[in-house]
C-alpha cells in the first residue's frame, strides 16, 4: 500500500514478537520523520521503553478485518463450537455478526483493559477453548497467534485491511514536518465525575471517601501523564489538563474513544463527562472545552464531546458503555438550522447521543418526551413545528390493541448526519 504514496521514502524494519518493535524503532528514529508500527501493542510497548522525538503511529484492527477472518472461519465450518475475540471491542463484533447475519453464534469477548499483554490474551482464549465455550479463537496479536497454533488451538490472526492502511499512511503522511505546528496546537480538556456525590453517600465512612477520592486523582493523573500533559484540580469533582493536539489524537485512536473513562467504570463504578477544546489560542481552547463540557453533561454525563476552533463538534466518544456508533459529527451549519427551527442544543445533543449509542433515528411521541425530558403535549408540539423545517417526517404507524395507532417520527437529518 506504501507504493501508493510516492512523497514517502519508507525504511522497512521487521520483527517476529512485540518486544522486538522498541529497539528497531529507536534505531532509526534519528533518521525518519515518522515512525509507523504494524500492530497496537508494539506501539505501546516503544512508547513506553524508548525516547524518540519524532511522531509514532500504529496500524489499527478495526472489524473490517474481523469480516475477512470470520468469512475464512465459516469456510471451514469451524464457527459452530462459538468464537472467542480479542483486540475489536463488543460494539464492533457484534455489528459484524449481524452484518453478516451469523448473530446467533456463542461470542466471547475480552474484555480487559486496552494494550494488554500478549499472556493475557493467551490466557483468555486457552480458558474459552478449554472450557468447551469456543471452538476458534479470533485475535489481533501476531504473537498470540502463534503461541495458539503451537498449543493446537484453532484461531484467525485478525488483519488490518488495505483501507485501514490507507487511513494510517494518511495520518502518518499529516504527522510529519509540515504538520508539526498543528501537532503541537495547545488542547484544553476538562473532567467531571459525573454524580459523585451520590456514589460518596454509598461510603460506611469519610476516610473510605477521601480514599475514593484519592484513586480517582491518581487514574486521571495517569491518564494526563500518558498524553504528556499538565494536569490542576479544581476542587470537588472536576480536573483541567492541557496537551496537544498530535498526542490526544493519537491515544484517542483519532477521536474515537477514551481509555480513562473504560478503566474508571470498571474500577470503582463511575463514569465522567469531559469535554475538549481546541483553539488558536488558550483562551480560546478553555472556552470551547467549556462549551464541550456542556454538552456531555447535556447529553446525560459518561460522554465525551470535542468543540473544534472552528466551533465544529465532535462526539460522543466511546466511554465505558459500547455505542453502536462511536463518532458523530456535528457541523456549525446544521447547529444552526437546528436552534432556527426550535431545536436547542441541549434537545441536538440528546438526539445525536441517542443516535450513536442506539443507532435510534426513529421516535414515537412518548418515547422523545421522555429523552428529551418534557411533556408528551410539548413534544407533540413541538414535532409538528420540526415537520414543517424539514427536520422530521412520519415515517409509519404503530398498532396498539385499544385506542388509535400511533405514529412514528423520523428525525431524518440524523440519517444524513455523517459519522
Amino acid at each position: 500500500m506504501i507504493e501508493t504514496f510516492p512523497s514517502f521514502a519508507p525504511v522497512p524494519l521487521v520483527y517476529g514478537h512485540e518486544d522486538e518493535a522498541p529497539a528497531l524503532a529507536e534505531e532509526i528514529g534519528g533518521d525518519v520523520e515518522v515512525i509507523l508500527f504494524a500492530d497496537p501493542l508494539s506501539h505501546r510497548k516503544a512508547k513506553e521503553r524508548m525516547n524518540v522525538t519524532v511522531p509514532t503511529l500504529h496500524v489499527p484492527i478495526t472489524d473490517a478485518g474481523l469480516y475477512k477472518a470470520l468469512f475464512y472461519a465459516q469456510q471451514n465450518g469451524s464457527l459452530a463450537g462459538g468464537i472467542s475475540v480479542d483486540t475489536l471491542s463488543e460494539t464492533m463484533v457484534m455489528r459484524t455478526l449481524k452484518d453478516l447475519d451469523i448473530s446467533g453464534i456463542r461470542t466471547v469477548i475480552f474484555d480487559g483493559p486496552a494494550y494488554t499483554s500478549m499472556e493475557k490474551l493467551l490466557a483468555f482464549h486457552q480458558e474459552q477453548f478449554r472450557s468447551g465455550a469456543c471452538s476458534i479463537a479470533f485475535t489481533g496479536a501476531g504473537s498470540a497467534a502463534q503461541e495458539l497454533s503451537a498449543l493446537g488451538i484453532p484461531n484467525r490472526w485478525l488483519l488490518p485491511s488495505d483501507q485501514d492502511i490507507v487511513v494510517t499512511l494518511e495520518r502518518a503522511l499529516l504527522s510529519t514536518e509540515s504538520r508539526r505546528s498543528k501537532e503541537a496546537q495547545i488542547v484544553v480538556g476538562m473532567i467531571n465525575v459525573d454524580d459523585f456525590g451520590s456514589l460518596a453517600l454509598k461510603r460506611s465512612s469519610e476516610h473510605e471517601v477521601q480514599k475514593l477520592k484519592l484513586d480517582i486523582h491518581r487514574m486521571v493523573l495517569d491518564y494526563v501523564e500518558s498524553l504528556d500533559g499538565y494536569l490542576t484540580h479544581l476542587g470537588g469533582d472536576e480536573y483541567l489538563f492541557f496537551t496537544t493536539r498530535g498526542i490526544f489524537e493519537r491515544e484517542s485512536g483519532g477521536y474515537k474513544t477514551i481509555p480513562l473513562a473504560k478503566d474508571m467504570n470498571k474500577t470503582h463504578g463511575l463514569s465522567l463527562s469531559i469535554g475538549m477544546g481546541f483553539g488558536r489560542s488558550a483562551s480560546a481552547a478553555g472556552t470551547n472545552a467549556r462549551v464541550a463540557m456542556r454538552k456531555a453533561k447535556e447529553a446525560g454525563g459518561n460522554a465525551c464531546f470535542i468543540v473544534r476552533e472552528d466551533g465544529t463538534l465532535i462526539g460522543p466518544l466511546e466511554m465505558a458503555d459500547p455505542i453502536r456508533e462511536v463518532l458523530s459529527f456535528t457541523d456549525a451549519e446544521l447547529i444552526k438550522r437546528a436552534e432556527d427551527a426550535g431545536m436547542t442544543s441541549a434537545y441536538l445533543s440528546k438526539l445525536l447521543h441517542n443516535r450513536a449509542r442506539l443507532d435510534k433515528y426513529e421516535y414515537k411521541v412518548h418515547e422523545l418526551a421522555a429523552l428529551l425530558g418534557i411533556t408528551v403535549r410539548s413534544a407533540h408540539r413541538l414535532l409538528l413545528h420540526w415537520i414543517d423545517q424539514g427536520f422530521v417526517e412520519v415515517s409509519g404507524l404503530e398498532k396498539v390493541p385499544r385506542g388509535r395507532p400511533r405514529q412514528i417520527f423520523k428525525f431524518t437529518f440524523l440519517q444524513k448526519t455523517p459519522l
